[in-house]
Protein backbone atom coordinates (compact mmCIF):
# COMPACT_ATOMS: atom_id res chain seq x y z
CA UNK A 1 0.00 0.00 0.00
CA UNK A 2 1.05 4.06 -0.69
CA UNK A 3 2.16 5.94 1.87
CA UNK A 4 -0.84 8.01 1.58
CA UNK A 5 -2.83 6.73 4.34
CA UNK A 6 -1.95 5.47 7.70
CA UNK A 7 -3.63 1.89 7.50
CA UNK A 8 -1.44 -1.01 6.58
CA UNK A 9 -3.23 -4.43 5.84
CA UNK A 10 -1.44 -5.49 8.79
CA UNK A 11 -4.56 -3.34 10.73
CA UNK A 12 -6.97 -5.92 10.97
CA UNK A 13 -6.02 -9.88 12.39
CA UNK A 14 -7.58 -12.20 9.83
CA UNK A 15 -9.91 -13.35 12.13
CA UNK A 16 -11.06 -9.31 12.17
CA UNK A 17 -11.03 -8.71 8.81
CA UNK A 18 -13.53 -11.85 9.11
CA UNK A 19 -15.82 -10.33 11.55
CA UNK A 20 -16.03 -7.12 9.67
CA UNK A 21 -17.29 -8.71 6.10
CA UNK A 22 -19.61 -10.30 8.28
CA UNK A 23 -20.45 -6.83 9.59
CA UNK A 24 -20.92 -5.81 6.16
CA UNK A 25 -22.53 -8.39 4.62
CA UNK A 26 -25.47 -8.54 7.62
CA UNK A 27 -26.41 -4.90 6.70
CA UNK A 28 -26.15 -5.56 2.44
CA UNK A 29 -28.45 -8.39 3.09
CA UNK A 30 -31.22 -6.36 5.91
CA UNK A 31 -31.41 -3.69 3.11
CA UNK A 32 -31.97 -5.68 0.55
CA UNK A 33 -34.59 -7.28 2.21
CA UNK A 34 -36.51 -4.36 2.95
CA UNK A 35 -36.00 -3.30 -0.51
CA UNK A 36 -40.05 -2.17 -1.62
CA UNK A 37 -42.40 -0.23 -3.11
CA UNK A 38 -40.88 3.03 -1.33
CA UNK A 39 -37.48 2.72 -3.33
CA UNK A 40 -39.44 2.28 -6.10
CA UNK A 41 -41.18 5.31 -5.69
CA UNK A 42 -38.56 7.36 -5.70
CA UNK A 43 -36.65 6.30 -8.55
CA UNK A 44 -39.51 7.01 -10.67
CA UNK A 45 -40.16 10.15 -9.01
CA UNK A 46 -36.92 11.03 -10.00
CA UNK A 47 -37.37 10.22 -13.22
CA UNK A 48 -40.23 11.88 -13.75
CA UNK A 49 -38.40 15.48 -12.25
CA UNK A 50 -35.72 14.49 -14.72
CA UNK A 51 -38.07 14.58 -17.21
CA UNK A 52 -39.54 17.37 -16.65
CA UNK A 53 -36.81 19.31 -15.95
CA UNK A 54 -35.22 18.51 -19.85
CA UNK A 55 -38.68 19.49 -21.15
CA UNK A 56 -38.93 22.96 -20.04
CA UNK A 57 -35.05 22.73 -20.51
CA UNK A 58 -35.96 22.45 -24.52
CA UNK A 59 -38.61 24.72 -24.41
CA UNK A 60 -37.30 28.08 -22.85
CA UNK A 61 -34.82 27.90 -25.49
CA UNK A 62 -37.45 29.57 -27.78
CA UNK A 63 -37.35 32.58 -25.70
CA UNK A 64 -33.79 34.26 -25.79
CA UNK A 65 -34.44 36.39 -22.26
CA UNK A 66 -34.53 32.70 -20.35
CA UNK A 67 -31.77 31.46 -22.00
CA UNK A 68 -29.86 31.18 -18.47
CA UNK A 69 -33.00 29.66 -17.04
CA UNK A 70 -32.93 27.09 -19.76
CA UNK A 71 -28.79 25.68 -19.33
CA UNK A 72 -29.90 25.58 -15.88
CA UNK A 73 -32.82 23.38 -16.52
CA UNK A 74 -30.81 21.22 -19.08
CA UNK A 75 -27.85 20.88 -17.29
CA UNK A 76 -30.19 19.56 -13.83
CA UNK A 77 -31.76 16.78 -16.40
CA UNK A 78 -28.02 16.00 -17.40
CA UNK A 79 -26.93 15.48 -14.11
CA UNK A 80 -29.96 13.81 -12.78
CA UNK A 81 -30.12 11.31 -15.73
CA UNK A 82 -26.42 10.64 -15.66
CA UNK A 83 -25.63 10.53 -11.78
CA UNK A 84 -28.53 9.35 -9.95
CA UNK A 85 -30.46 7.92 -12.60
CA UNK A 86 -28.33 5.90 -15.02
CA UNK A 87 -25.06 5.26 -12.87
CA UNK A 88 -27.43 3.88 -10.35
CA UNK A 89 -29.64 1.78 -12.56
CA UNK A 90 -26.80 0.41 -14.77
CA UNK A 91 -24.95 -1.01 -11.17
CA UNK A 92 -28.37 -2.99 -11.42
CA UNK A 93 -29.82 -1.27 -8.02
CA UNK A 94 -33.68 -1.29 -9.54
CA UNK A 95 -33.36 -5.01 -11.03
CA UNK A 96 -35.51 -6.37 -8.39
CA UNK A 97 -38.63 -3.58 -9.81
CA UNK A 98 -38.67 -5.83 -13.14
CA UNK A 99 -39.03 -2.54 -14.83
CA UNK A 100 -37.93 -2.48 -18.37
CA UNK A 101 -37.46 1.19 -18.25
CA UNK A 102 -34.81 0.41 -15.61
CA UNK A 103 -33.35 -2.17 -16.36
CA UNK A 104 -29.51 -2.51 -15.85
CA UNK A 105 -29.47 -4.66 -18.87
CA UNK A 106 -31.98 -1.95 -21.02
CA UNK A 107 -30.87 1.44 -19.85
CA UNK A 108 -29.23 3.70 -21.96
CA UNK A 109 -28.00 7.09 -20.94
CA UNK A 110 -27.44 10.67 -22.56
CA UNK A 111 -23.51 10.48 -22.40
CA UNK A 112 -21.51 9.68 -25.75
CA UNK A 113 -19.92 6.76 -23.73
CA UNK A 114 -22.31 3.93 -24.31
CA UNK A 115 -23.87 2.31 -21.72
CA UNK A 116 -22.43 -1.18 -22.48
CA UNK A 117 -19.17 -0.08 -22.57
CA UNK A 118 -19.30 1.31 -19.14
CA UNK A 119 -20.75 -1.16 -17.20
CA UNK A 120 -17.58 -3.19 -18.11
CA UNK A 121 -14.95 -0.93 -17.67
CA UNK A 122 -16.64 0.63 -14.08
CA UNK A 123 -19.00 -2.21 -12.86
CA UNK A 124 -16.63 -5.02 -13.47
CA UNK A 125 -12.69 -3.35 -13.64
CA UNK A 126 -13.04 -0.76 -11.50
CA UNK A 127 -15.57 -2.12 -8.74
CA UNK A 128 -13.74 -5.12 -8.59
CA UNK A 129 -10.10 -4.35 -8.86
CA UNK A 130 -10.88 -0.74 -6.93
CA UNK A 131 -7.86 0.89 -6.64
CA UNK A 132 -5.48 -1.88 -7.41
CA UNK A 133 -2.38 -0.09 -9.05
CA UNK A 134 -2.47 -2.02 -12.72
CA UNK A 135 -5.67 -3.15 -12.53
CA UNK A 136 -7.78 -0.25 -11.52
CA UNK A 137 -7.52 2.19 -15.14
CA UNK A 138 -9.78 4.78 -12.88
CA UNK A 139 -6.80 5.52 -11.06
CA UNK A 140 -5.76 8.60 -13.21
CA UNK A 141 -7.78 7.70 -16.00
CA UNK A 142 -4.68 6.90 -17.81
CA UNK A 143 -4.07 10.36 -18.20
CA UNK A 144 -3.42 11.61 -14.70
CA UNK A 145 -0.70 10.82 -12.63
CA UNK A 146 -2.61 9.73 -9.22
CA UNK A 147 -0.62 7.93 -6.75
CA UNK A 148 3.25 8.17 -5.70
CA UNK A 149 3.66 4.63 -6.68
CA UNK A 150 2.73 6.00 -10.14
CA UNK A 151 6.72 5.98 -12.09
CA UNK A 152 7.22 9.47 -12.88
CA UNK A 153 7.71 10.63 -16.24
CA UNK A 154 8.23 14.66 -17.39
CA UNK A 155 5.29 13.94 -19.65
CA UNK A 156 3.40 14.36 -15.67
CA UNK A 157 4.60 17.81 -15.09
CA UNK A 158 1.32 18.64 -17.17
CA UNK A 159 -1.06 16.86 -14.99
CA UNK A 160 -3.14 20.05 -13.49
CA UNK A 161 -3.36 20.91 -17.62
CA UNK A 162 -4.78 17.38 -18.17
CA UNK A 163 -7.25 17.37 -15.31
CA UNK A 164 -8.51 20.52 -16.28
CA UNK A 165 -9.18 19.12 -19.61
CA UNK A 166 -10.57 15.89 -18.59
CA UNK A 167 -12.88 17.66 -16.03
CA UNK A 168 -13.98 19.81 -19.36
CA UNK A 169 -14.66 16.79 -21.61
CA UNK A 170 -15.43 14.36 -18.71
CA UNK A 171 -18.27 12.46 -20.98
CA UNK A 172 -15.76 12.10 -23.83
CA UNK A 173 -13.10 10.98 -21.53
CA UNK A 174 -14.90 8.26 -20.00
CA UNK A 175 -15.98 7.04 -24.00
CA UNK A 176 -12.45 6.99 -25.02
CA UNK A 177 -11.69 5.19 -21.45
CA UNK A 178 -11.45 1.96 -22.50
CA UNK A 179 -9.42 2.16 -25.33
CA UNK A 180 -6.48 2.54 -23.72
CA UNK A 181 -4.74 4.55 -26.01
CA UNK A 182 -1.71 4.94 -23.51
CA UNK A 183 -1.44 1.47 -23.80
CA UNK A 184 -1.24 1.89 -27.35
CA UNK A 185 1.68 4.39 -27.16
CA UNK A 186 3.48 2.53 -24.88
CA UNK A 187 3.21 -0.24 -26.90
CA UNK A 188 1.17 -2.99 -24.75
CA UNK A 189 -1.71 -3.04 -26.71
CA UNK A 190 -2.03 -2.77 -30.36
CA UNK A 191 -5.06 -0.57 -32.38
CA UNK A 192 -6.55 -3.32 -33.73
CA UNK A 193 -7.61 -4.58 -30.61
CA UNK A 194 -10.09 -1.64 -30.01
CA UNK A 195 -11.86 -2.64 -33.13
CA UNK A 196 -14.98 -4.05 -31.43
CA UNK A 197 -15.18 -0.65 -29.44
CA UNK A 198 -15.11 1.62 -32.12
CA UNK A 199 -18.45 1.17 -33.89
CA UNK A 200 -19.77 1.00 -30.01
CA UNK A 201 -18.54 4.13 -29.53
CA UNK A 202 -18.80 6.17 -32.91
CA UNK A 203 -22.81 5.30 -33.04
CA UNK A 204 -23.10 6.51 -29.94
CA UNK A 205 -21.01 9.82 -30.57
CA UNK A 206 -22.75 10.66 -33.56
CA UNK A 207 -26.61 10.18 -31.72
CA UNK A 208 -25.17 12.12 -29.22
CA UNK A 209 -23.91 14.86 -31.37
CA UNK A 210 -26.84 14.79 -33.61
CA UNK A 211 -29.29 15.56 -30.94
CA UNK A 212 -27.56 18.06 -29.18
CA UNK A 213 -25.45 19.72 -31.39
CA UNK A 214 -27.71 19.47 -35.17
CA UNK A 215 -31.28 18.24 -34.69
CA UNK A 216 -32.71 20.22 -31.21
CA UNK A 217 -30.85 23.23 -31.88
CA UNK A 218 -32.30 23.11 -35.51
CA UNK A 219 -35.81 23.14 -34.02
CA UNK A 220 -35.50 26.24 -33.07
CA UNK A 221 -34.91 27.78 -36.16
CA UNK A 222 -33.05 31.06 -36.55
CA UNK A 223 -32.26 30.74 -32.55
CA UNK A 224 -29.94 27.64 -33.91
CA UNK A 225 -26.56 29.40 -32.52
CA UNK A 226 -28.18 30.05 -29.12
CA UNK A 227 -29.65 26.41 -28.73
CA UNK A 228 -26.22 25.06 -29.70
CA UNK A 229 -24.13 27.37 -26.71
CA UNK A 230 -27.02 26.14 -24.77
CA UNK A 231 -27.01 22.54 -25.25
CA UNK A 232 -22.97 22.36 -25.02
CA UNK A 233 -23.07 24.91 -21.84
CA UNK A 234 -25.30 22.19 -20.05
CA UNK A 235 -22.73 19.32 -21.29
CA UNK A 236 -20.35 21.66 -19.58
CA UNK A 237 -22.10 22.04 -16.69
CA UNK A 238 -22.59 18.17 -16.42
CA UNK A 239 -19.22 17.16 -17.00
CA UNK A 240 -17.49 20.08 -14.50
CA UNK A 241 -19.67 18.66 -11.59
CA UNK A 242 -19.58 14.82 -12.30
CA UNK A 243 -15.53 15.25 -12.63
CA UNK A 244 -15.96 16.84 -9.72
CA UNK A 245 -18.03 14.71 -7.55
CA UNK A 246 -15.97 11.48 -8.69
CA UNK A 247 -12.60 12.51 -7.69
CA UNK A 248 -13.50 14.30 -4.77
CA UNK A 249 -14.64 10.53 -3.88
CA UNK A 250 -11.72 8.59 -5.07
CA UNK A 251 -8.12 10.76 -4.85
CA UNK A 252 -8.41 13.36 -2.25
CA UNK A 253 -5.61 12.96 0.58
CA UNK A 254 -5.93 9.86 2.71
CA UNK A 255 -7.48 7.46 0.17
CA UNK A 256 -5.44 4.22 -0.25
CA UNK A 257 -3.93 1.91 -3.48
CA UNK A 258 -3.09 -1.36 -3.27
CA UNK A 259 -0.48 -3.59 -5.14
CA UNK A 260 -1.49 -6.77 -7.14
CA UNK A 261 -0.09 -8.89 -4.79
CA UNK A 262 -1.57 -7.41 -1.49
CA UNK A 263 -4.72 -8.51 -2.65
CA UNK A 264 -4.12 -11.78 -3.67
CA UNK A 265 -6.52 -14.59 -2.77
CA UNK A 266 -8.43 -11.71 -0.49
CA UNK A 267 -10.95 -12.76 1.48
CA UNK A 268 -14.42 -11.13 1.11
CA UNK A 269 -13.50 -9.53 4.48
CA UNK A 270 -10.36 -7.44 2.92
CA UNK A 271 -12.73 -6.73 0.20
CA UNK A 272 -14.75 -4.58 2.16
CA UNK A 273 -11.66 -3.26 3.77
CA UNK A 274 -9.98 -2.25 0.46
CA UNK A 275 -13.26 -0.31 -0.63
CA UNK A 276 -13.79 1.67 2.34
CA UNK A 277 -10.08 2.73 2.30
CA UNK A 278 -10.33 3.54 -1.21
CA UNK A 279 -12.69 5.82 -1.00
CA UNK A 280 -13.91 8.68 0.73
CA UNK A 281 -17.10 10.81 1.13
CA UNK A 282 -18.60 14.03 0.78
CA UNK A 283 -20.61 15.81 3.61
CA UNK A 284 -23.64 18.03 2.46
CA UNK A 285 -27.24 18.93 1.95
CA UNK A 286 -29.90 16.74 0.91
CA UNK A 287 -29.90 18.23 -2.43
CA UNK A 288 -25.77 17.82 -2.83
CA UNK A 289 -26.30 14.09 -1.94
CA UNK A 290 -29.16 13.86 -4.58
CA UNK A 291 -27.51 15.61 -7.47
CA UNK A 292 -23.93 13.54 -7.06
CA UNK A 293 -26.67 10.26 -7.11
CA UNK A 294 -25.25 9.32 -3.56
CA UNK A 295 -22.17 9.22 -4.93
CA UNK A 296 -21.23 11.74 -1.98
CA UNK A 297 -21.78 8.71 -0.05
CA UNK A 298 -18.42 6.88 -2.40
CA UNK A 299 -17.51 4.33 1.18
CA UNK A 300 -21.08 3.05 0.92
CA UNK A 301 -21.36 2.62 -2.87
CA UNK A 302 -18.05 0.81 -3.43
CA UNK A 303 -18.80 -1.36 -0.40
CA UNK A 304 -22.66 -1.99 -1.57
CA UNK A 305 -22.99 -0.86 -5.17
CA UNK A 306 -26.07 -2.65 -5.75
CA UNK A 307 -28.00 -1.32 -3.27
CA UNK A 308 -30.07 1.57 -4.50
CA UNK A 309 -28.00 4.33 -3.51
CA UNK A 310 -31.20 6.56 -2.24
CA UNK A 311 -30.19 3.96 0.94
CA UNK A 312 -26.16 5.21 1.57
CA UNK A 313 -27.21 8.32 4.15
CA UNK A 314 -29.91 5.21 6.22
CA UNK A 315 -26.63 3.25 6.87
CA UNK A 316 -23.35 5.56 6.46
CA UNK A 317 -23.99 6.60 10.19
CA UNK A 318 -24.18 2.65 10.79
CA UNK A 319 -20.74 2.30 8.47
CA UNK A 320 -19.03 4.83 10.60
CA UNK A 321 -19.42 3.18 14.05
CA UNK A 322 -18.39 0.03 12.54
CA UNK A 323 -14.76 1.84 11.34
CA UNK A 324 -14.50 3.48 14.55
CA UNK A 325 -14.51 -0.03 16.80
CA UNK A 326 -12.33 -1.00 14.25
CA UNK A 327 -10.19 1.31 14.46
CA UNK A 328 -10.05 2.23 10.36
CA UNK A 329 -10.16 5.95 9.50
CA UNK A 330 -13.81 6.88 7.59
CA UNK A 331 -12.78 9.75 5.39
CA UNK A 332 -15.60 12.53 4.62
CA UNK A 333 -15.11 15.87 4.77
CA UNK A 334 -17.07 18.60 2.85
CA UNK A 335 -16.80 19.15 -0.48
CA UNK A 336 -14.33 22.62 -0.76
CA UNK A 337 -11.81 20.52 1.34
CA UNK A 338 -12.19 16.99 -0.39
CA UNK A 339 -11.97 19.19 -3.65
CA UNK A 340 -8.90 21.30 -2.25
CA UNK A 341 -6.78 17.81 -1.54
CA UNK A 342 -7.91 16.82 -5.00
CA UNK A 343 -6.07 19.59 -6.46
CA UNK A 344 -3.12 19.60 -4.15
CA UNK A 345 -2.61 16.28 -4.99
CA UNK A 346 -3.29 16.59 -8.48
CA UNK A 347 -0.59 19.28 -8.43
CA UNK A 348 2.04 17.38 -5.92
CA UNK A 349 1.57 14.20 -8.62
CA UNK A 350 2.81 16.39 -11.34
CA UNK A 351 7.00 16.70 -10.22
CA UNK A 352 8.75 13.81 -9.66
CA UNK A 353 9.32 12.34 -6.07
CA UNK A 354 11.17 14.09 -3.47
CA UNK A 355 14.73 12.18 -2.82
CA UNK A 356 14.52 10.68 0.92
CA UNK A 357 16.92 13.18 2.92
CA UNK A 358 19.87 11.37 3.43
CA UNK A 359 20.12 10.43 7.56
CA UNK A 360 23.63 10.96 9.56
CA UNK A 361 24.98 7.45 10.30
CA UNK A 362 25.47 6.59 14.17
CA UNK A 363 28.10 7.71 15.98
CA UNK A 364 29.10 4.31 16.61
CA UNK A 365 29.09 3.08 12.32
CA UNK A 366 31.83 6.33 12.54
CA UNK A 367 33.89 5.16 15.00
CA UNK A 368 33.81 1.35 13.80
CA UNK A 369 34.90 3.11 10.23
CA UNK A 370 37.90 5.04 11.53
CA UNK A 371 39.08 2.18 13.98
CA UNK A 372 38.89 0.21 10.61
Amino acid sequence: MTQDRTQTRDKLTPEQLEAFGEELDAIRQRVIADLGEEDAAYIRGIVKKQRQFEVAGRALMYLPPAWPLAVASLSISKILDNMEIGHNVMHGQYDWMGDPGLSSRMYEWDNVCPSEQWKYSHNYIHHTFTNILGKDRDIGYGILRMDEDQKWHPYYLGNPLYAFLLMTFFEWGVAMHDLEVENIVAGKRKISENKALHAGIMKKVKKQALKDYLLFPALTGPLFPLTLAGNATANLVRNVWAFNIIFCGHFPAGVATFTEEECEGESRGHWYYRQLLGSANISGSKLMHLMSGNLSHQIEHHLFPDIPARRYPQIAEEIREICERYGLDYNTGPLHRQLGSVARKICRMALPPRRAKQQPEPDAVVDARLAA
